[in-house]
């Protein structure tokens, strides 16, 4: 009995192998568009994809970053500049896209732009450090999305939206965290709202990567800055060491950030050519073995863990 048990596991195994390959065909006539193409994820997806063959149209934010891309790639890749913050900017980008692929579609919409934001403690914060991501990585992806909506349904074609396991599990405060919390939510309406038109909606949850995003020194230095205008009550309860130690303790955790962007990039592809994509990406060994596993675990155990790596404050109870 065990022995068919296994043999049948083997066999469901294989399939479900054999049926995340199959691809779809002619993918020179599709067109595809990707946000945050300047650097990072986005700049790798639109060099990748043009190599494939695929149509390309890559919104950048910097007139550098879209020079640079352009010397990189083929003919058939396009740039366009775009501040997915900005809602006429979206809208002309959407006309013009609309130019471009005409009565095709559009079989892809990546949307990849993002930022960090502040990443400090909750009550080192206003609500005005947490304005940016939530304008860029929310309603920059909801304001692309629906403007783009129209020509991904015409063409029956799919939308990945790139979160974060910081969509799964807040790991510091700020507003990078509530901002993919959102997208996640957004994601999963969108994935079943589209469904009646043959429009598949991917999600992908990249684990640490190294990218300009996460630079280090730009986070140390944001915060920092926050540090100068604290209140003496504050920075009584903390310590006047604590940001030193806490870059300390990160330093601890360099094993974690992955270097390669592919696996990100990887992912884009198989939502976007497998005949079954799938609706949820895990990308990084950090994404797949940690985070992801204690997303699911009981809130007790998520804040030992995650406890575990904050430095002890050196008077909590000063007034």
């Amino acid at each position: 009995m065990l022995f068919w048990v296994l043999a049948l596991l083997t066999l469901c195994g294989f399939l479900w192998n054999y049926k995340g390959q199959l691809k779809i065909t002619d993918i020179t006539d599709k067109y595809i568009f990707i946000t945050g193409c300047d650097t990072g994820f986005g700049n790798l997806a639109a060099r990748t994809f043009d190599k494939k063959g695929f149509r390309v149209i890559a919104a950048c934010l910097t007139e550098s970053g879209s020079t640079a891309l352009k010397e990189e790639t083929s003919e058939r890749l396009h740039t366009v500049l775009l501040d997915v913050t900005d809602p006429e900017s979206v809208k002309r980008t959407a006309q013009w896209v609309k130019n471009q692929a005409g009565k095709k579609g559009l079989w892809g919409l990546i949307n990849n732009a993002g930022v960090l934001g502040v990443l400090a403690p909750t009550d080192w914060l206003t609500v005005e450090d947490y304005r940016e991501p939530i304008e860029v990585n929310l309603f920059g992806l909801i304001s692309v999305t629906l403007n783009m909506l129209p020509l991904v349904k015409k063409a029956r074609g799919r939308v990945i939206n790139v979160s974060s396991i910081g969509g799964r599990i807040a790991f510091s405060g700020g507003g990078y965290a509530p901002s993919k919390y959102a997208v996640e939510a957004f994601n999963d309406s969108l994935r079943r709202d589209m469904k009646a038109f043959d429009v598949h909606v991917a999600c992908i949850e990249p684990g640490l990567f190294k990218t300009d995003l996460s630079d280090p020194v730009k986070t140390t230095e944001r915060r920092l800055t926050i540090w100068k205008h604290l209140s003496p009550d504050i920075k009584q309860q903390y310590g006047e060491g604590y940001i030193e130690k806490s870059l300390d303790k990160l330093k601890g955790t360099t094993s974690f950030v992955n270097m390669d962007l592919s696996l990100v990039v990887e992912c884009m592809d198989h939502a976007l050519t497998s005949l079954f994509p799938k609706t949820h990406y895990a990308a990084g060994k950090d994404a797949k073995t940690f985070w992801i596993p204690l997303s699911h675990m009981p809130a007790v155990l998520q804040d030992f863990l995650l406890l575990k790596q904050k430095v002890e404050l050196a008077d909590p109870k000063a007034v």
